[in-house]
């Protein structure tokens, strides 16, 4: 799977070290081992993970290629679950700064002990809720880019990540290609937040027939103060 991560990444303006295809085999084995006494991921197989969860966390540099990752850039990754995409995207740009954000300690202890492994030094894990950790000095209003592949609605999924981007940063959501619909519906929750116009890149993922797209929203205008809402509103009740 070496070979298919770097081929296939080259395409999108990353050349991997031997070093990072390393962390990437250390990623897969330390997923696997804990997976058997929890639940991190319903996908296993060597090949369904490099494609469907190391691949796809990497596409986000179809639309914002390396060349734009500068050093200093920061980066939260909400609802990040096993590590995606926020901890490939760690891999492959070490010289930016990226925060973990998950509701479980569980996870949050999987993942701390993947980052050990692994010797990153520009990752850190967050055990909280993203509608109380945006109220924090130091995560509100901080990052230059918020990404997802949380298993929510785009409407949701925006009171949660704007509100901890600084202006003239963005916000990228994971969809299925099926976006359209859900986008539509999440025009004014955007704006409400101080969003700018998504757009919208639609891919298939190398060497499969899956089909996925990226949202990528531009933060134009401060997040009004009363957002993100209490826990459990935002998925309760969409903007």
């Amino acid at each position: 799977m070496d070979i298919y991560l770097r081929d296939n990444t080259k395409k999108i303006g990353l050349s991997l070290t031997e070093q990072q295809l390393e962390m990437f085999r250390l990623y897969y084995e330390n997923l696997t081992e804990w997976n058997k006494v929890m639940n991190l991921t319903a996908i296993t197989e060597e090949k369904d993970v490099y494609e469907k969860h190391f691949m796809d966390s990497l596409m986000i540099f179809r639309i914002l290629p390396p060349a734009q990752w500068e050093t200093g850039l920061t980066l939260i990754d909400v609802g990040t679950g096993a590590g995606f995409p926020g901890l490939p995207i760690a891999i492959c740009m070490p010289q930016i700064q990226v925060t973990l954000m998950d509701s479980l300690q569980k996870r949050v202890r999987f993942l701390e002990d993947t980052i050990g492994k692994l010797g990153l030094e520009n990752v850190t894990a967050v055990h909280a809720r993203a509608e109380e950790l945006a109220r924090k000095d130091g995560y509100r209003d901080h990052y230059d880019l918020s990404v997802s592949r949380a298993v929510a609605n785009l409407s949701t999924l925006s009171e949660y990540c704007l509100p901890f981007v600084k202006p003239g940063g963005q916000f990228c959501s994971y969809k299925t290609d099926s976006v359209s619909e859900e986008l539509e519906k999440g025009r004014k929750a955007i704006r409400t937040l101080g969003g700018g116009e998504p757009k919208v890149d639609y891919y298939t993922l190398p060497g499969t027939d899956y089909h996925r797209s990226l949202v990528l929203v531009p933060k134009t205008g401060a997040t009004p103060r009363k957002y993100p809402r209490k826990a459990g509103l935002p998925a309760k009740e969409p903007l």
